[in-house]
């Protein structure tokens, strides 16, 4: 197996990284990419203000989950639980006992393969791992790579060298876009969920207000707080129900906040969702203390309101999204529908759903319970009252 290892400070991880883990991982045919974040970096000081290691490496996972890669990239926080200066020597050796019989290569940037005799314990390095050296064209990099290849190749002989070039790679600087996070700008260099844990944490002298965010904020730090495969159905469900509010004639700005923040607590388990409804004061039903698929909503709402400043209308169609009830609002309907017929569901019977819920949604919706309830009664679940009631008030008014 080739494995490719990828260290960096990654103060904040941006889309250069992310364009060159993906091109890097394709081009030497790698099996998997370990990305590790630095933990104290023996040739700089980290600046002041940086965020703390889980931070990173929080938003390190959140800009490789964004790759493309699946299960073909891990972040370790192998170097931030290790005590003292971060030595690549170190972190390779610690690897190779990981990976004995393994193909190990190093990837690094123009910068640090041009310095890398000075690093400690070159000789160690270069004996343990393969060096893959990456710049953006090779009018930028190929007259410098050539005499330092020859160089390291000369001075080690054990040394694997590979240079490649990778057009099109976004080029960034870190400082610089630390600096325009600072002055409210540089946004697009990062991936949304990166940008909107940033947002979310206030790291880097941002400062947004959570309560009163533009559409356009919102939406990152909303994807920030989900797992990424969950990323396509929360869009996917921004777009139905601003699709639908705008045929029904309900608020689409109201309906796109209530799709993007509908799942916000999704990620996280029993307990965690517990302590939040504790926390929140969110008053729970004992089938919702067991059932993490009934809390979700509950939860969600609650942070919905408290974090991110949601009016009541918001807060009730996150609140209903996965029960209904009886008496839903127009938006609780909206939000139901969206997130039962989103364009990533693909499920018997979604394709005439959908065609109801543009017909009539009243009739949308009460097939929608229907179909539900019967899915739970099919698998001996149990069904929510809540449910049963949406599902009966709606045949009661069409009786």
């Amino acid at each position: 197996m080739k494995i490719g290892v990828y260290g960096g400070a990654f103060n904040p991880p941006h889309l250069g990284h992310i364009t060159a883990a993906r091109a890097v991982f394709g081009l030497l045919k790698l099996d998997k990419l370990l990305v590790i974040p630095t933990g104290h970096p023996p040739h700089k000081t980290l600046p002041p203000g940086s965020p703390a290691p889980e931070q990173r490496l929080e938003m390190t996972r959140l800009a490789m989950e964004q790759a493309g890669l699946g299960g073909g990239v891990e972040v370790l926080d192998l170097e931030l639980r290790r005590e003292g200066n971060s030595y690549t020597a170190d972190t390779l050796a610690r690897l190779r006992e990981q990976y004995p019989e393994e193909e190990l290569w190093l990837l690094m940037g123009a910068d640090m393969f041009l310095t890398l005799q000075t690093w400690r314990e070159p000789e160690r390095i270069l004996s343990l791992a393969g060096v893959a050296a990456f710049g953006r064209t090779e009018a930028d990099t190929e007259e410098l790579f050539s005499v330092q290849r020859e160089y390291l190749c000369r001075t080690y002989p054990q040394a694997r060298i590979f240079t490649l070039s990778i057009p099109g790679v976004v080029d960034v600087s870190s400082t610089e876009l630390r600096e325009r996070l600072a002055r409210g700008e540089g946004g697009s260099l990062l991936a949304p969920a990166v940008y909107g844990y940033i947002l979310r944490e206030k790291l880097y002298g941002t400062a947004a207000d959570l309560k009163h965010l533009p559409l356009e904020r919102l939406r990152p730090v909303a994807l920030s707080c989900l797992d990424h495969r969950r990323i396509p159905h929360v869009l996917g469900t921004e777009q139905e129900a601003a699709r639908l509010a705008e045929r029904w004639g309900a608020d689409v700005e109201k309906a796109r906040r209530a799709a993007l923040l509908h799942d916000c607590t999704k990620k996280l388990n029993l307990p965690e969702q517990l302590a939040l409804a504790e926390r929140f004061r969110v008053p729970l039903d004992e089938m919702e203390r067991r059932e993490i698929k009934l809390l979700h909503s509950k939860t969600g709402a609650g942070i919905a309101g408290a974090v991110f400043g949601t009016d009541e209308e918001i807060t009730g169609a996150i609140r209903w999204h996965t029960t209904g009830r009886g008496g839903m609002t127009l938006l609780e309907k909206v939000l139901y529908l969206a997130d039962y017929i989103e364009p990533t569901r693909d499920f018997s019977g979604v394709e005439a759903l959908r065609r109801a819920c543009y017909e009539d949604l009243d009739a949308g919706l009460l097939l929608g319970l229907e179909m539900t309830i019967g899915e739970m009664e099919a698998r001996n679940a149990p069904i929510h009252p809540k449910t049963l009631e949406a599902r009966d008030a709606l045949k009661g008014q069409r009786e």
